[in-house]
């Protein structure tokens, strides 16, 4: 049996490699948990193997905010220094400080 860890923790600000957003870490799934019809949604070429973290995010672009579930291989450290704006964060994280969230909340 593979053990995984996750990269990145509760409350850090993380960017997508390829697309413009980034956003605040709220959950960790150890390898994929999400639908079979959201995965084959993605183009084959691009698909990320399952059995990595997935990250759900909230998440934040020049348009919009939202809630975004990305695999580890395609995130990285956001080193702007600067917070996500995203609506939801006051309900779960505190204060920033160095690139992350305090984190406001337990998880089961």
């Amino acid at each position: 049996m593979q053990t995984l860890s996750a990269k990145y923790h509760l409350g850090q600000v993380v960017r997508h490699r390829k697309h413009p957003f980034r956003g605040v870490v709220f959950d960790v799934d150890p390898e994929f948990n999400n639908t079979d019809e959201w995965y084959e949604a993605i183009p084959e070429e691009n698909r990320p193997v399952k059995e990595q973290p997935y990250y759900h995010l909230l998440a934040e672009n020049d348009q919009s905010f939202y809630v975004a579930y990305v695999s580890e291989q395609n995130l990285v450290a956001d080193s702007s220094g600067e917070p996500v704006d995203h609506p939801d964060i006051p309900d779960l994280f505190g204060a920033f400080h160095d690139g992350s969230y305090e984190v406001h909340f337990q998880m089961n």
